[in-house]
């Protein structure tokens, strides 16, 4: 059953959707934008430098959604894969000529690679922040290595996978086999059931309605809330250590305005997504400030970006909007969810609401926004 077939079919599997995996990831990576500092420290290996567009309001869902959702449907796959693979790295002797030295190098790194990329990438869906080293740096890298090693081992076994598939799977054979506990079509309909079971665990969590209740693999973002503010959270804000007073006021360059003198000001309502790095995202109706109100209000009438700064502290303490951000129609400092206050949860007293951001940069409990002109 470990024949070059099944291994062909899996790995042609993984052919047609890994690149898509590892495209939308390195998308994500663009929209959290490189004035954010993530990843930090790679080098050569940065993306081009590009603004992030604010439509359709639903990308980042998908991108995210594609990219963290489809990543787990494949887990059952690669386990897979590598289960019929097995005895083939414990052939002996290991290298008996330069190209399969070459093959063995780039199955290492593969599979080093893919195993890194799925390990750190469940422990953040599942845990706040677990590691001892940046995820996205250490993911992202992890990504490149993965890349590189991945269109080499296609390079080297494509031909290979070729023949296996156009070939007679009866003359697929060991010498010595043990005794058959599975056919090969019993195997291929466990790896489905595999990705159906992953699949129905998972897609809740960015299609939302009764399947979110289903999502027992991302359980971060679950917390359901009560009434009109009842969607996922990602952190409380309990957990994020936020204590806002009575006498907070919204900073805008030399403008402090309460609460209510913000209410008081032409407000905007938007039906849009927000979506978090750990793939679960939510629809629902924001009414706040136009950003772009504000920066005239700020003397700024034509900012190049913003600089947005939350009572929160830690790594997440600010955003950078760029531009185009700012001026989405859309784009508000939100006060109200669903016709209600926002919870403390959902960061009362005002949070960022910007189409297609990622929802770590929608920053919650807003204290200042500094708006900058072109230099």
């Amino acid at each position: 059953m470990r024949g070059p077939w099944l291994t062909s079919v899996l790995g042609v599997v993984l052919l047609a959707c890994l690149p898509v995996v590892l495209v939308t990831g390195l998308l994500d990576y663009v929209a959290y934008g490189p004035h954010q500092g993530i990843p930090a420290d790679v080098g050569l290996l940065h993306l081009p430098v590009f603004d992030w567009p604010t439509r359709p309001a639903w990308l980042f869902r998908l991108t995210q959604g594609l990219h963290v959702g489809l990543g787990l449907v494949l887990v059952p796959v690669v386990l897979a894969k590598l289960w019929s693979v097995i005895p083939k790295l414990f052939a002996w002797p290991p290298i008996s000529s330069p190209a399969q030295a070459l093959e063995r190098l780039t199955l290492l790194l593969l599979v080093g690679s893919i195993l890194f990329e799925i390990v750190t990438g469940v422990l953040n869906i599942q845990y706040d922040y677990a590691f001892g080293f940046s995820f996205y740096t250490g993911h992202y890298l992890g990504a490149w290595v993965f890349l590189a090693s991945f269109i080499a081992h296609v390079a080297l076994k494509l031909p290979t996978a070729v023949r296996a598939l156009r070939g007679s799977r009866a003359d697929e054979k060991a010498e010595d086999p043990a005794p058959a506990t599975m056919s090969r079509r019993g195997a291929l309909a466990t790896v489905g059931g595999g990705v159906l079971l992953v699949g129905v665990l998972t897609a809740g969590q960015t299609i939302g309605g009764p399947l979110r209740d289903l999502a027992f693999l991302l359980p971060r973002g679950r917390q359901p809330g009560d009434g009109p503010n009842g969607f996922p959270v990602n952190r409380t804000a309990a957990a994020a250590r936020v204590v806002v007073g009575e006498d907070w006021r919204l900073t805008l360059g030399a403008l402090n305005l309460t609460r209510d003198e913000l209410l008081a000001l032409p407000q905007h309502t938007a039906r849009l997504p927000i979506a978090c790095v750990e793939g679960w995202s939510t629809v629902q109706t924001w009414t706040g400030v136009p950003l772009r109100d504000l920066a005239k209000l700020a003397g700024v009438s034509e900012p190049e970006s913003a600089l947005v700064t939350s009572v929160e502290q830690g790594p997440f303490a600010q955003a950078i909007l760029n531009a185009g951000q700012v001026a989405d129609p859309d784009a508000v400092l939100a006060l109200r969810v669903n016709g209600a206050d926002l919870s403390p949860d959902h960061g009362f007293p005002a949070r960022i609401i910007v189409p297609a951001l990622p929802g770590v940069r929608c920053t919650k409990w807003v204290r200042s926004i500094e708006f900058r002109r072109t230099p």
